[in-house]
């Protein structure tokens, strides 16, 4: 597939994952949701390499279990619980930093400069989702709102870090699909084993909604979208890639207004036209800043 479609199928399924991941919060520990998620996503994908004759061993593991830690457990802790505190549409906004936290932890880790396309894209895609998202923002401006914005942060943050272990796992020769089947599952791993050990309860899952947002998520929003994303990430650069998380909200914002009685309005409209305009500068050519 060409950059323009791993682009589009990374924006519409990650943009589409807020609503089921609303729909996995409840009686199962978010710990272990996660883990579900992980493990189910790491089975299947492992399945069908094993089906193609395509599945193999990373040839370096250190950087695919930092990769799991970062990018397939402990951010989306911090994620799911975010969304406990704010709306999912809140949490996406505040994911949409990944871009920025990317353009930096590129510079820092791999001496990658940042560009002004890259200054003036980020900004204005992200002045476009403060107006998308203004009103719940001002609104519901309140000490667990504060709490929300804090483990979205931190779950983007942890994000960003796992992307340039991806790239760091691409650049050793582990490809995105090897690393996402075995991190999965190493992420996996290492929530049920710190489940088990504070004596958390790992359930069966049986509500029908939650699994079938388990399934959506473990699917599409995990095998598809991360294979996805991180073809991105090793093909135009984390900075560039990570500007999809911009756009994420976009759609979360079109499936709240199907599932969740999303009002649209003035403010909202401007926020896409912004944040368009952004994604449109940002992939142009630029100079390092």
């Amino acid at each position: 597939m060409n950059n323009a479609v791993l682009f589009i199928a990374t924006v519409f399924v990650w943009g589409t994952s807020w609503i089921a991941i609303t729909w996995q919060i409840g009686s199962i520990s978010v710990m272990v949701s996660v883990a579900y998620r992980m493990g189910l996503a790491a089975v299947l994908l492992l399945l069908v390499l094993a089906a193609f004759g395509k599945l193999a061993r990373p040839k370096v593991w250190r950087f695919v279990a930092l990769q799991a830690a970062l990018l397939f457990s402990f951010n989306f802790v911090a994620l799911y619980n975010a969304t406990s505190f704010i709306t999912s549409g809140q949490v996406s906004v505040i994911f949409s930093l990944a871009s920025v936290f990317n353009a930096i932890n590129a510079r820092l880790f791999f001496g990658t400069a940042i560009t002004r396309r890259v200054l003036i894209a980020g900004l204005t895609g992200f002045l476009g989702l403060i107006l998308l998202f203004w009103d719940d923002l001002t609104i519901s401006a309140n000490a667990g709102t504060l709490v929300g914005v804090a483990w979205a942060t931190l779950g983007t943050a942890l994000f960003s870090l796992g992307n340039m272990a991806s790239r760091q796992n691409s650049a050793l020769g582990v490809t995105p699909v090897i690393a996402n089947a075995w991190g999965m599952g190493l992420g996996a791993a290492m929530l049920l084993m710190i489940a088990a050990a504070s004596g958390v309860s790992i359930p069966v899952p049986t509500e029908a909604r939650y699994v079938a947002a388990l399934f959506y998520l473990a699917v599409f929003a995990s095998i598809i979208g991360f294979t996805c994303y991180l073809m991105l990430v090793d093909r135009i650069g984390a900075a560039q890639a990570g500007y999809a998380t911009v756009l994420f909200p976009i759609v979360a914002l079109v499936a709240s207004s199907i599932f969740e009685g999303f009002e649209w309005t003035v403010l909202a409209i401007a926020g896409i036209v912004l944040t368009i305009a952004g994604n449109v500068v940002m992939f142009g050519k630029s100079k390092p800043a």
